[in-house]
């Protein structure tokens, strides 16, 4: 069972969709105790970072959250929900996150691509790891975004994008991973990777 989890910054439509087209059984959670025997957990978002958290905050998931990622149960970001896994963001201010994915979350450079970034980019990944499984190396998926994260290492990176340039589009530590494209929106690729993610 996978746990979606309402963060009250999520098109969960799009999302609770998807899941049902690839057969993925799931819930959606819109308090803690609708995580209760889930045992995968997808945090996706839109927006901003610093309402994301405030969200997060009156509706009693952060410290669930914590607790769960501590206990190992498989928790995926979705674009601001990436964001959010992380330690803090920079997007206007500094905010702290939830601390599950070691690094920060930047803008993309003044004088770098525009932004924000939307459209349709390649994936560059080796294969290695299970949540991209069948992924095809220039897989393209969807991103709607103006920040990314700073890993604190590269080992984190699962997968990369070049706008201009190179940044995480996925990324993982132990049990908790993030997808900084839009899955339910990026056709054969977001499929598989969600289906990688439930079968995990």
């Amino acid at each position: 069972m996978i746990a979606v989890v309402d963060s009250g910054v999520a098109n969960l439509r799009s999302v609770s969709n998807t899941l049902k087209h690839i057969g993925a059984q799931h819930r959606i959670a819109h308090t803690p105790a609708d995580l209760d025997g889930a045992d995968r957990i997808i945090l996706p978002g839109v927006g901003a970072f610093a309402a994301g958290m405030d969200q997060l905050r009156q509706r009693g998931f952060v410290e669930p959250l914590r607790a769960l990622a501590r206990q190992g149960v498989p928790i995926l970001g979705i674009c601001l929900g990436m964001h959010m896994l992380f330690d803090r963001s920079e997007e206007m201010g500094v905010y702290e996150g939830l601390g599950l994915l070691a690094g920060d979350v930047v803008r993309f450079p003044v004088q770098g691509p525009k932004v924000p970034h939307i459209g349709w980019n390649q994936l560059e990944h080796d294969g290695s790891s299970p949540l991209l499984h069948g992924v095809p190396v220039g897989g393209y998926a969807y991103f709607v975004h103006s920040y990314y994260a700073r890993t604190a290492s590269p080992e984190m990176i699962l997968a990369g994008t070049d706008y201009g340039i190179k940044f995480p589009a996925v990324v993982g530590q132990g049990n908790v991973f993030g997808a900084q494209f839009h899955p339910e929106k990026s056709q054969h690729t977001g499929q598989r990777i969600l289906k990688n993610f439930a079968e995990m």
